[in-house]
């Protein structure tokens, strides 16, 4: 089948599904993590076609975009055979999506395909810097977390389940999770970006917390 129908049509389908999100999950998102894999991939010299169509439907069931308690790759299995993707190919896709996400890798150690680590480390590109300051509110707004309390320290979780049923703060995820991010990227191009935009963060926060105790 031809690739770039097959490309075009998850486009369509994934653009109309994240519309209407304010999560920080939206096509935007979407479309920079797509973008960021590419480059990656072809620098790193993964199938391109897994590669694009993982990037695409990552977050089509992630429980922050779903609102369920725990993330499902059964939407991107059956619009992956409506299109008859070959079997191969389909696998390697869902393979990623199920496994990718940081909580999946907490308490344990997960080997991504070469291509998973392409799409990883681009959702984990997204996920710091400026953009990911900004999806850090978002997502933490959108599921009714207090943006910040020096009362609730953040956690150092065992489990997925733990990370996945915390009530944290948005400040504290970047304790939890996003400072964290720099030092799991899998490949050379995305170490590199990784390194400024993890600066970035970090003076902010700093400035943040400063201007949150009247000393700015």
């Amino acid at each position: 089948m031809d690739e770039q129908y097959l490309i075009d049509q998850t486009v369509e389908y994934v653009k109309k599904r994240h519309e209407s999100d304010s999560s920080g999950h939206d096509w935007p998102h979407v479309n920079r993590v797509w973008k960021s894999s590419i480059r990656i991939a072809e620098g790193e010299g993964a199938n391109t076609l897994v590669v694009q169509l993982a990037a695409l439907l990552h977050d089509i069931g992630d429980r922050k975009f779903t609102g369920a308690y725990e993330n499902s790759s059964e939407e991107a299995e059956s619009f992956l055979y409506s299109l008859g993707v070959d079997d191969s190919v389909r696998e390697s896709v869902l393979d990623i999506i199920n496994n990718m996400s940081f909580s999946s890798g907490i308490g344990k150690t997960i080997e991504l395909s070469l291509e998973g680590k392409a799409v990883q480390d681009a959702d984990r590109l997204d996920a710091i810097g400026a953009i990911g300051i900004a999806r850090c509110f978002a997502a933490g707004a959108s599921m009714g977390k207090e943006m910040h309390n020096p009362e609730l320290k953040p956690v150092a979780f065992a489990t997925s389940e733990e990370y996945n049923k915390s009530k944290s703060t948005s400040v504290n995820h970047f304790y939890e999770k996003l400072f964290h991010l720099k030092d799991k990227m899998n490949t050379g191009t995305a170490k590199q970006i990784a390194e400024g935009r993890h600066s970035f963060m970090e003076e902010y926060l700093e400035r943040f917390l400063e201007e949150c105790e009247g000393e700015r």
